[in-house]
């Protein structure tokens, strides 16, 4: 083919260009995938910040066709979708101050050292500690090393908050993670050990705050089911009616929720609270798995209260991170 009739830059990389259209969408219209078929949806906006991977990719194809339609296709679409969804976490959003630090851990069941664990988490400056995935071999260990910092606690199940400030009002949360016919014939002991959320009263000298600590339901990818989230989503729902009744306007949840707050299972949570992470932030806190975090499912949500900053702190024996909140009113 001559130099003459070589295609000018603008008619180059047809399919790089019609990628990057492709991709701008899928990250726009990420709330129309259906679930339908193996939780697609669910899957796809749990890892949604990582689409914006792509762009590099698809810019090289662009420059290696010395394509120009693909390079403005890619700038126009998904570069600004993807800004306009992340950008935020780009930006250091965090003030100084703050009434109150809390932070949320899932400690792990199998940890290796829980011990270690503790004393992370009570050198780690909260005024409220939430643990998640506590056994009961665990339970005591943590009572006995968090006692000293902490000399106010609650534990439902395989959650607890540890607190400086006087707990009341102390119940659990029904995540209705036994469900069916069978539910019923559990004795109440063996079903209150499988708790898995508890909301109490924190005294305050601002007044009352009402917390929720929370460990919903675990997911699955399954080569055949597809992305299996229902025993989340059945607690995200039954979380978000809790909150829903809620008749403190100051409210504080903290958990391992097994999802991203971009997951749409969470609609009925993140229309009543916000993200501290989103709101007073940096980065995008990623807190899983703490080997190399890809997704931020351990969250600090709050409602009536001010987060100042928001932060990750470093790894313990767990396979999760935790996460902090520096909060005021």
């Amino acid at each position: 083919m001559s130099l003459a009739a070589r295609p000018g830059p603008w008619k180059r990389g047809p399919v790089p260009a019609a990628l990057a259209v492709l991709l701008g969408l899928l990250m726009l219209l990420h709330a129309e995938i259906p679930n339908r078929i193996g939780g697609i949806g669910s899957l796809v906006e749990t890892f949604l910040p990582w689409f914006g991977l792509l762009i590099p990719v698809l810019l090289a194809a662009a420059l290696w066709r010395r394509s120009a339609s693909a390079v403005a296709a890619l700038l126009l679409v998904p570069v600004t979708v993807w800004l306009n969804l992340f950008g935020g976490p780009l930006v250091d959003e965090s003030r100084p101050g703050g009434d109150l630090t809390v932070v949320s851990h899932n400690v792990g069941a199998g940890n290796p050292a829980p011990g270690g664990t503790a004393r992370d988490l009570a050198a780690s400056g909260a005024d409220l500690l939430a643990l998640e995935e506590i056994t009961a071999q665990t339970k005591t260990l943590y009572d006995e090393e968090l006692a000293k910092v902490y000399p106010y606690h609650a534990v439902r199940g395989t959650v607890g908050l540890w607190s400086r400030l006087p707990l009341s009002d102390t119940e659990p949360v029904d995540l209705r993670m036994d469900y069916g016919p069978l539910a019923e014939t559990e004795p109440p002991d063996v079903m209150a050990a499988d708790d898995r959320a508890l909301r109490t009263t924190v005294a305050t000298e601002r007044g009352p705050l009402a917390v929720y600590v929370a460990h919903l339901g675990s997911v699955r990818v399954m080569p055949r089911g597809g992305f299996w989230t229902d025993s989340r989503d059945r607690g995200a729902q039954a979380l978000a009616e809790a909150v829903a009744a809620e008749q403190n306007e100051r409210v504080v949840l903290l958990g391992d929720l097994n999802g991203t707050t971009d997951d749409r299972a969470f609609d009925g949570i993140t229309s009543q609270l916000h993200s501290a992470q989103d709101e007073a932030g940096h980065g995008f806190g990623f807190s899983w798995p703490a080997a190399f975090p890809v997704a931020r499912i351990d969250q600090v949500l709050v409602r009536g209260v001010e987060a100042e900053s928001s932060w990750v702190l470093s790894a313990t024996g767990s396979d999760h991170l935790p996460v902090a909140a520096a909060i005021s009113w």
